[in-house]
């Protein structure tokens, strides 16, 4: 639930999360030579040194950062064998402490919505007695233009697993605008999708304050994030742009209440990349990088 992830978020003192989307290219070389010389250059030797990277990855920041967000496409592309890692790395860093939010942005009519989210959220039946979690993250993002009908699935695991979503609202991409900047009866698309996520959270509030329906508004349009805050006090705020895509400090502030909470901050490259850019070893690069990110937002806050 959302009172889990504030509760790490205070812990740490550091409301960013280390997006997880690995690309062989940002593999150390070291890596792929020990997975590939036992697996091969297959699609298993491919996750095989995903795997390592991301535990390396995990190893070095679970200490410091509250969450991580792997995303499913950079896992799913490489087959049966990268969804596994997938599992596996929810996995490890469940098991290191930290909060784990699958961006796999999934949501279709009801009843497959329903499979998606006990896929990731809840349990899957197996037989009439037997239940059992498949990938087990605390939290999913959710594509909800196919109305309330392909999100309540989501919101109904979150109430029966103490899990959180985060509903895409407006987006950091550089296109977003071409349908959430939309206006229908006066307000933009974006404004009515935050009237439409405070409605599915309003039963889920948490004794933080927080529903466990939260809402992704990227770091790139803050004068939107700062609108969207208006209409949701109650929401937490997924702010992927940080960094690489050219969102600030200053940017991402907006996003968050005047308590400081409200939001948590998603870099991925810059901290997976920081020993290609840096230089030094992985972990001490990116380690370093995350305490500046994290110091950079709270200079902001």
């Amino acid at each position: 639930m959302m009172d889990t992830l504030i509760q790490k978020i205070k812990e740490k003192g550091n409301p960013t999360v280390a997006g997880l989307d690995p690309k062989l290219d940002y593999i150390p070389q070291e890596m792929k030579t020990v997975a590939f010389a036992q697996h091969g250059e297959t699609a298993e030797g491919a996750a095989a040194a995903i795997f390592e990277f991301n535990k390396a990855l995990i190893d070095a920041l679970y200490d410091i950062v509250p969450a991580v967000k792997p995303q499913s496409a950079y896992y799913e592309m490489y087959g049966w064998q990268g969804v596994k890692c997938l599992h596996d790395t929810i996995d490890y860093a469940k098991w290191k402490g930290m909060y784990v939010i699958c961006d796999a942005k999934r949501g279709d009519i009801g009843a497959t919505s329903e499979a998606y989210a006990k896929a990731y959220l809840g349990n899957t039946k197996i037989t009439d007695t037997v239940q059992i979690p498949t990938f087990g993250a605390d939290s999913l993002t959710v594509n909800p233009y196919l109305g309330t009908d392909g999100v309540q699935p989501f919101v109904e695991e979150c109430k029966a697993n103490g899990k959180s979503i985060f509903i895409l609202v407006k987006t950091s991409n550089k296109s977003s605008g071409e349908l959430q900047d939309i206006t229908a009866d006066g307000k933009h698309i974006y404004e009515k999708m935050a009237e439409l996520v405070s409605g599915w959270g309003s039963e889920t509030i948490g004794e933080s304050g927080y529903s466990n329906v939260g809402a992704v508004v990227g770091a790139t349009y803050p004068e939107q994030a700062e609108a969207i805050r208006k209409i949701l006090p109650k929401t937490y705020f997924l702010v992927p742009g940080y960094g690489a895509q050219g969102g600030t400090a200053k940017d991402v502030a907006r996003s968050f209440n005047a308590d400081g909470l409200g939001a948590i901050v998603n870099a991925s490259r810059s901290i997976m990349c920081a020993y290609q850019k840096n230089g030094g070893d992985l972990q001490t690069a990116a380690r370093t990088e995350a305490i500046r990110m994290r110091d950079d937002i709270l200079s902001a806050l």
